[in-house]
């Protein structure tokens, strides 16, 4: 069985919990910050995957490191480590997420600009793009980019609307020589 499917089964696991305690928000706010943590630490990985380690002392630095999130949450980092499968631990929660923004209508953005987005134009953004993609909001990060010259390109899971002039350039230049 691939890690992915074994972290979707993990995250849908917390996910129904979540939702019947109505706790999905605060649970994502939480794994949120875990895959921050863990992705930040890369020797936190190696700590909670290392074999000299004993499955004690990897739940007592789980716990001390993340005391304020969720019993939920906490409790399916121990499972996790009871599991062997700590690895696994960013991908549940980008499982999580998934499933979450699923349940809102929510699609994650990677929008690129040269200059940072105001809250106006990451609202008018998403109000305009969520549509396109079958969802009621957009959760717009906003990633700077001096090569797009100017306008804005977004990637939406696996589609791309690209407006900057950049690549209207790089479109014409194609045609001109097609």
């Amino acid at each position: 069985m691939s890690s992915s499917t074994i972290a979707k089964r993990y995250a849908l696991a917390l996910f129904q919990v979540a939702s019947e305690h109505q706790l999905l928000n605060t649970v994502e706010e939480d794994l949120r910050t875990v895959k921050a943590v863990v992705g930040n630490n890369p020797g936190l990985t190696s700590i909670l995957t290392s074999p000299k380690l004993t499955q004690e002392k990897k739940k007592e630095l789980l716990k001390q490191a993340f005391t304020s999130a969720t019993p939920f949450v906490q409790n399916m980092l121990l499972i996790l480590v009871d599991r062997h499968r700590t690895e696994l631990i960013a991908d549940v929660a980008d499982q999580f997420i998934e499933l979450a923004n699923e349940a809102k209508g929510i699609a994650e953005a990677r929008v690129y600009s040269v200059q940072p987005l105001t809250d106006a134009q990451a609202e008018a953004l998403s109000l305009a793009f969520a549509p396109k993609v079958g969802k009621q909001k957009l959760q717009i990060e906003n990633i700077t980019d001096s090569n797009l010259l100017g306008g804005v390109k977004l990637r939406i899971g696996n589609r791309i609307f690209d407006g900057s002039l950049k690549g209207k350039l790089d479109r014409l230049e194609r045609k001109l020589l097609g």
